[in-house]
């Protein structure tokens, strides 16, 4: 029975159950997604890949969700596809089994694209519908469906450890079932949309019709910073998600099960800082957590690279955790700065932080050819410094 939407109230009412559900979605797509990286020192050793070729493996994967995230979200703020998240499911799914099988490089890039075409239909999408379930409470939506996401990523290097470290790259094969459970979870949420849903969504609308829009200066400016910053955040956090696990071998002689075992820590503190971003942000303000999310970290990030084995870990983690609360709030304060294309708006970030995640990786692959691992840590330490650029950020509340 569809449910109509007709009063201010009941739009700003937070629908609970279909923020968890796109966040189980989420959680889902970035456990498979998260087996890519966790499986770079397999496919290293099995196909002999230098750290550039697996840098461009992350640039592929990276780089295909980076350049369609905008174009989908673009498109389903103007003609919603509510169902389109249960089919990138299946992109995803599908080149999870071609990269089981594979003992081709380019056939291995071709697979990682699929998954990145699975991410691009997931995410402007579940992200748009998280915040027309939100009500009032955009910051808590929002990180509670990232946090769903870096839930999924952290268990990806134990996935990794436990099942395809232990039975080989076949293994990866199995994880396609994440996805068909994955596709039912998201079809339910269609569901939702197409009964109620799409009700909110003319009256949200109908609503930023009537707010003042920003001068286009303003959101120009904005926009400009976010980016710079979200530069500054995704390579940094790159070099842990592609490359961590090779830091700590190198440098301190763990095993792969070890290595992987910290990048899980790391992983977790991530998704610990999703959680906390997006309410505090509702409370005090996106833009001071932008600010000290990225700057704040600076002394952490400065001092990660001579730390032994332990206290490197813990440092890692805060840092990790403390920059992770910048996400959440950037992406509702850019919503907030255009409320009429959420789901663009949302494609956009998604799509930069693939984007720069991609060419910082394949970037940061060659320097390690070239320099060694150490050195690159060294080198990214300095990057939150970037975070000054958020002491410019206009309120899009003024």
């Amino acid at each position: 029975m569809t449910t109509q939407i007709d009063s201010g109230r009941s739009i700003d009412t937070t629908v609970l159950p279909i923020i968890l559900a796109v966040s189980f979605g989420h959680f889902l797509n970035d456990l498979m997604q998260s087996l890519i990286p966790a499986a770079y020192p397999l496919l290293k050793e099995n196909m002999g890949l230098t750290f550039a070729q697996i840098g461009l493996i992350t640039m592929v994967f990276q780089g295909t969700a980076s350049i369609l995230q905008p174009v989908v979200g673009r498109f389903t703020d103007r003609r919603p596809l509510p169902f389109a998240m249960a089919a990138g499911m299946a992109s995803t799914g599908s080149g999870l089994i071609v990269l089981a099988w594979t003992t081709s490089y380019p056939v291995t890039l071709a697979a990682v694209a699929l998954i990145g075409l699975g991410s691009a239909i997931f995410h402007p999408e579940a992200s748009r519908i998280a915040r027309l379930a939100a009500g009032m409470r955009p910051g808590f939506a929002q990180s509670l469906f990232q946090v769903g996401g870096n839930s999924g990523s952290a268990l990806g290097p134990l996935a990794a450890a436990f099942v395809v470290m232990a039975r080989g790259q076949v293994s990866i094969q199995y994880f396609a079932a994440v996805a068909g459970l994955a596709m039912l979870v998201l079809w339910g949420v269609g569901r939702w949309y197409v009964a109620e849903g799409s009700h909110r969504a003319v009256a949200r609308m109908s609503r930023a019709r009537d707010v003042a829009a920003l001068p286009p200066r303003t959101v120009r400016l904005a926009m400009f910073l976010l980016i710079v910053l979200m530069f500054s955040k995704m390579i940094y956090s790159v070099s842990f998600s592609s490359y961590y696990t090779f830091y700590l071998i190198e440098r301190f002689g763990l095993t792969i099960d070890q290595s992987q075992l910290c990048l899980f820590i790391f992983l977790v503190a991530v998704a610990a800082g999703t959680v906390i971003g997006g309410p505090i942000g509702d409370r005090i303000g996106r833009r001071r957590v932008i600010l000290w999310s990225i700057l704040g970290i600076l002394p952490l990030t400065l001092v990660l690279p001579w730390l032994p084995l332990i206290p490197n870990v813990i440092v890692a983690s805060l840092a990790g955790l403390v920059l992770a609360s910048a996400f959440p709030a950037m992406v509702v304060y850019a919503q907030d700065l255009m409320p009429r294309n959420t789901g663009m708006v949302a494609g956009l970030l998604f799509g930069l932080a693939f984007g720069m995640a991609a060419i910082g990786a394949a970037a940061l692959g060659v320097l390690a050819d070239m320099w060694g691992i150490t050195t690159v840590y060294m080198i990214c330490a300095f990057l939150p410094a970037l975070g000054l650029a958020g002491f410019f950020l206009p309120d899009p509340r003024n």
